[in-house]
């Protein structure tokens, strides 16, 4: 039986993006995991780059965005400062490229403040931390600008902890 090609096109696309969505969650249970191994953060790393990589098949460029900021989060969760500033100012390129604004740009500033804090780069970790919170003022949802106000507290607090 032979299968047409938009038929096989339209099952790669699911393809692509179930193992884009199953991938990127499975990041985020690693992520939120407290006694992570070293063979889990290594999973976590790989499973980032494979969804972005997914995601680039069928996404959008906030798919893409999204994906180089995690892709960033897990490398400063591993204390890999330079993929992590590499992916960080990746995703502030996507964003001001594409006109996206909102909560992906607050967190494409989050992302680099986290990476040059990973970088013990005080002086870029505070310019990125002040242009998340202004940034913060124009999230619309609350929800979405309450989570990335919690995420700055908990870095703010880890860097008083070491600072």
């Amino acid at each position: 039986m032979r299968v047409d090609s938009e038929t096989a096109v339209d099952a790669s696309n699911d393809f692509h993006k179930k193992c884009a969505v199953s991938l990127f969650n499975g990041v985020w249970n690693l992520m939120e995991k407290q006694d992570r191994t070293p063979d889990e953060t290594d999973a976590m790393i790989h499973m980032a780059h494979a969804s972005r990589y997914h995601w680039e098949q069928v996404g959008t460029a906030v798919n893409l965005s999204r994906g180089e900021w995690q892709i960033a989060r897990v490398y400063a969760i591993a204390g890999r400062p330079e993929p992590a500033l590499y992916h960080a100012n990746r995703n502030l390129e996507i964003c001001l490229s594409n006109q996206i604004g909102d909560f992906d740009l607050a967190y494409a500033y989050e992302g680099l403040a986290r990476a040059y804090f990973t970088a013990e780069d005080l002086a870029n970790f505070n310019l990125y931390f002040v242009k998340a919170l202004q940034a913060s003022n124009l999230i619309e949802q609350d929800t979405d600008k309450q989570l990335l106000l919690d995420d700055m507290k908990q870095l703010q607090t880890t860097a008083e902890k070491l600072g």
